[in-house]
């Protein structure tokens, strides 16, 4: 007889007791492996190669190989990509080089591709599932959006050899819907140097009427903004010193407060350098902020062209909400291997990292389908994305031994309704304790180190020794 879980419905699936077990033992694991087997079918991502690559073809490796290749790394399953190869070498019909040499020409479109694909599958689970966040502001699409420059690379190439400057591979253009918590597009940059402002065209190409888009003061140009407005979208930006036109309109009204400081409203200007003289009217929002930042800011200027009915304290606080796209950084270079400093071509270290992204996007529909079972407020306040990813990578290597590839094809064929009823039924099996957040007490001010200056190291021992003599002493 089938045992039930707390729903009253059976524990048991239809792929075995084996496969039972895992979902007993480590139901995240089994929640991660089915989802990416779903949003990266193999036949889907060959597909959107053969539509999508421009200068690549298809000899022997195929893109979902090398997609399948590079999850493992960045999960941290594997090492390195010369370990994931030796562990595949059997499924991948070309030799180590020829991978390296694939990887090393992968265009750069094809990342932005993959990541927009299967955020678009995932979507429809998250959605499906229950388990998507309230919507920050009714009634638009919010998208937050940063850059990310990745990490200086190993100097392997003979173009960098003998360089003492870090070699940098490029940068990526993340987009976030903070509602479903997935970067929904991807725009690559394989100039480590170029500036966010650079990608301004393929920015505009993303936005949509009635979109809002919230996003830093790297991004407060004159072109961005007059091109959102006139894509009937909205923008809530940090004003940037020195790259706009404006003059204020009116005085300045204090309009009430937000956590952290005080809001104040005024109208103004901008207008474009063009022979038309184009003018936009735009808030500006200003919080006076109760503690400077560790710039020495003492006010935040926030420009937005929202109409009127949505408050300014709104808009504040959709600002600092842009945070969510931080911590998506933040998870990547802590729980996740996006930015893999032994790819030195740019090309490659995009595509890592356009993997990660995809990676992430797994992990949070997992996440989703635990808010929809033990409730978002649960999930949010004590679910360690550290110890979630911790769980995933020491139990997926061993699970993959024990169910082969064979046993998760299943997933691959799911609807989006399926694979969200699996996932919310998988998390009723998830052990939360054991993925809880541990949060340190409040650290005291920072000494000075000014003891033993004249020494290169010391003992800890006789230190240790030395004040427990001193402690019997007393």
């Amino acid at each position: 007889m089938a045992k039930s879980d707390a729903s009253g419905t059976s524990s048991r699936t239809f792929l075995g007791e084996m496969f039972d077990r895992f979902v007993e033992q480590s139901a995240v694991t089994v929640m991660t492996r089915a989802t990416i087997e779903n949003a990266l079918a193999p036949k889907e991502l060959d597909a959107l190669f053969e539509r999508d690559a421009r200068r690549q073809y298809t000899r022997e490796l195929l893109f979902s190989t090398l997609v399948a290749l590079m999850s493992v790394v960045v999960c941290r399953v594997r090492k390195s990509v010369h370990a994931a190869y030796q562990a595949m070498a059997e499924e991948i019909p070309a030799s180590v080089t020829a991978l390296y040499k694939k990887l090393a020409g992968m265009e750069p479109e094809l990342s932005g591709a993959l990541v927009r694909h299967t955020a678009r599958r995932l979507r429809e689970v998250v959605e499906a599932s229950g388990g998507a966040l309230p919507p920050p502001l009714p009634g638009y699409r919010v998208r937050i959006l940063d850059g990310n420059h990745l990490r200086a690379t190993h100097r392997r190439l003979k173009v960098l050899r003998g360089s003492h400057a870090g070699p940098l591979p490029g940068f990526g253009l993340v987009v976030l819907d903070p509602a479903l918590m997935l970067a929904t597009d991807l725009i690559v940059c394989e100039d480590g140097h170029a500036q966010e402002r650079s990608l301004t065209d393929e920015i505009l190409g993303l936005v949509e009427p009635n979109d809002v888009w919230v996003d830093d003061r790297n991004f407060c140009t004159t072109r961005l903004l007059f091109g959102i407005a006139d894509k009937g979208a909205f923008f809530v930006t940090r004003q940037h010193a020195a790259s706009l036109r404006w003059r204020p309109v009116g005085t300045r009204c204090k309009v009430g407060r937000v956590d952290g400081g005080t809001v104040y409203e005024q109208a103004m200007l901008v207008w474009l350098d063009d022979p038309l003289g184009r003018l936009l009217h735009v808030r500006r929002i200003t919080v006076a902020l109760d503690k400077a930042t560790r710039d020495g800011e003492a006010e935040i200027h926030i420009l937005t062209n929202l109409p009127e009915q949505v408050p300014a304290e709104r808009i504040a606080e959709l600002y600092r909400q842009r945070w969510d796209i931080e911590t998506l950084f933040a998870e990547l270079e802590r729980n996740l291997d996006g930015e893999i400093d032994t790819l030195g071509y740019p090309k490659a270290a995009l595509f890592a990292f356009a993997t990660a992204l995809v990676a992430y996007n797994a992990l949070s529909t997992v996440k989703a389908a635990l808010r929809a079972r033990h409730g978002a407020q649960t999930i949010e306040q004590t679910l360690s994305a550290y110890f979630l990813a911790d769980e995933i990578s020491g139990t997926y290597r061993g699970m993959m031994i024990a169910l082969p590839e064979p046993q998760w094809l299943p997933f691959r064929d799911m609807t989006a309704a399926e694979l969200a009823t699996q996932l919310v039924r998988f998390a009723a099996h998830v052990k939360l304790p054991r993925l809880a957040k541990h949060r340190s007490g409040p650290r005291g001010p920072r000494r000075a180190r000014v003891r033993y200056r004249g020494k290169t190291h010391v003992s800890t021992a006789r230190l240790l020794a030395r004040q427990r003599r001193s402690a019997r002493a007393r």
